[in-house]
């Protein structure tokens, strides 16, 4: 069978995938928009956005492990630094930091003339208090390492730790939300609850409206430091179908579309006056079997673990929905380029040998593995990997939740058996293990001593060499164990619409959405 067919015969057991279900929902769907003129208006942009829009996505103390909330953040506030095109660490809020000799101090100079969106200055109260509020993932090893912060004037910031901790801008700035600041009068005048249905911060969008499951509307700051946005308006669709947000784009409803795969992808990239965008992410997909550590659990068995990874047929997946865009590197959790990156060896597809394995598991005929938790938005991957999964004779129910409920249900430990999950965070190495694999963790039910023990060495390794070798070694250990199966670095693929003259795609590396917001711009505006 060629890879064609093998990605034909993919999709053609894929439900949601089928062109006649797709056309039919789609054609539906679109009349239920409405609104053709929608996007008439010269300095308005359109967004079908794949997931309905969290309010705590709009408050940066609420951040979770994942990419998604700051498809929000780069547009309604900014950080003291963030990543930008071309770099990892640029310069935001704070124009200038610098770290001691001894590693225990961390000074930052805020820039001059930032302000927020209610005219109010950005002062170093600001940011100590948006660090003391910080209640999303990771806000323990940050708040505990952290001895002080002291605001000596209104421009400057002083970190003082309780011990050198090389990874401290890393999570300060990178993997956390804790370094993107909110006005502290705003915020105690409203409250926590209204901060997040009409937030005041200081990027290049201003929040004009919110309704639940509908749609977000901003508009251009023209006070934001950088510069002025030539786009206006913002408008972010909630459209959580992929075929509709493809029929939103090509009737011109809509001028970006997120999240497009499969046959809808191969449509999208022939339509006249459409453009593919492609964006290989630090998005790494993976399964994990929280009752690994369970030993009554068929997880438990490492073969059982290995033998699901042997299961999939990744290239055909990968060409099915994904057009081959997505890399296949074996690394479940750490996505290629992150500072310390160890690369596995390259994943296998061998049913028979998966098959061998379950029996000598004690599962000659398979087992009933129960439910399959997912993120809705890639019901399509799942069922891809459920069939594969089905194959071998590990039998499981697809189980799919909304983007939110999901990240929530994964954080609370309340899914049992598979969790198929992606997270496309910022950071490096050391972060991905802090919420994903060591003892702790945000999404870490149980966890290895040996792995958990070499945590806190490689986090107060000052010597870089030796604290890569460390990382190193304990990626290997997750491979090894087959703590997770790795799927693939997704190929996130997007559209765009003939009014678009700049998308911003693909400018910040690794990044899936649309940023920086200020470079947007429309063709003939």
């Amino acid at each position: 069978m060629t890879s064609n067919e093998t990605a034909r015969s993919v999709l053609s057991r894929t439900p949601l995938t089928r062109r006649d279900a797709l056309s039919m929902g789609a054609m539906a769907a679109a009349a239920a928009i409405g609104g053709r003129d929608a996007r008439a208006a010269s300095g308005k942009l359109i967004w079908g956005v794949h997931v309905s829009i969290a309010p705590s996505w709009l408050d940066p103390a609420e951040t979770n492990g994942l990419v998604t909330p700051y498809m929000l953040l780069y547009a309604v506030h900014d950080g003291i630094a963030k990543p930008m095109p071309g770099q990892l660490y640029a310069p935001g809020l704070a124009s200038s930091w610098q770290a001691s000799e001894d590693g225990l101090t961390y000074e930052f100079v805020l820039r001059d003339g930032a302000v927020f969106h209610n005219g109010e200055p950005v002062t170093a109260e600001d940011v100590r208090y948006s660090f003391q509020r910080y209640r999303g993932t990771d806000h323990a090893p940050l708040h505990d390492r952290v001895d002080s912060v002291d605001a000596p004037d209104a421009r400057h910031v002083r970190f003082r730790l309780k011990s050198a901790w090389p990874d401290f801008l890393a999570f300060y700035t990178q993997s956390t939300g804790a370094g993107w600041v909110v006005p502290k009068k705003y915020v105690e005048k409203v409250g926590e609850d209204a901060f997040k249905m009409s937030p005041v911060g200081a990027g290049p969008y201003k929040f004009v409206s919110y309704k639940p499951g509908i749609e977000l509307v901003l508009e251009a700051f023209d006070g934001y430091w950088r510069k002025k946005p030539s786009v206006q308006q913002l408008v972010m669709k909630v459209i959580p179908d992929e075929a509709t947000r493809l029929a939103a784009l090509k009737r011109g409803e809509i001028d970006i579309a997120y999240s497009i795969r499969g046959e809808l992808a191969e449509e999208l990239r022939q339509s006249p006056g459409l453009a593919l965008k492609p964006v290989v992410i630090h998005g790494t997909f993976y399964l994990y079997f929280p009752e690994q550590f369970d030993a009554a659990s068929p997880w438990h068995d490492p073969r059982v673990r290995l033998a699901a990874s042997l299961a999939l047929d990744r290239p055909s997946i990968n060409q099915a929905l994904t057009l081959g865009y997505s890399h296949l590197t074996g690394a479940s959790i750490f996505p290629e380029g992150f500072e310390f990156y160890w690369q596995p060896p390259a994943p296998k597809y061998d049913p028979e040998q998966a098959k061998q394995l379950l029996s000598a598991a004690g599962y000659p005929k398979g087992f009933n593995a129960g439910f399959f938790f997912c993120d809705s938005s890639y019901s399509n991957l799942a069922e891809a990997v459920l069939n594969n999964l089905g194959e071998v004779g590990i039998r499981v129910q697809l189980r799919p939740v909304e983007r939110a409920a999901f990240i929530k249900g994964y954080a609370e430990k309340s899914f049992k058996n598979i969790i198929m999950n992606g997270t496309g965070a910022f950071g490096n190495v050391a972060t991905r293990l802090a919420s994903l694999a060591v003892k702790g963790g945000a999404f870490v039910y149980g966890s290895y001593p040996d792995i958990d023990a070499l945590f806190p060495q490689q986090a107060a390794e000052l010597n870089h060499d030796k604290r890569a070798a460390i990382l190193q070694q304990m990626q290997q250990m997750v491979h090894e164990r087959t703590m997770f199966v790795p799927i693939w670095q997704l190929g996130f693929i997007n559209g765009i619409g003939p009014r678009v003259a700049e998308s911003s795609f693909g400018k910040i590396s690794g990044y899936p959405y649309t940023a920086p917001y200020d470079e947007l711009a429309i063709k003939g505006a």
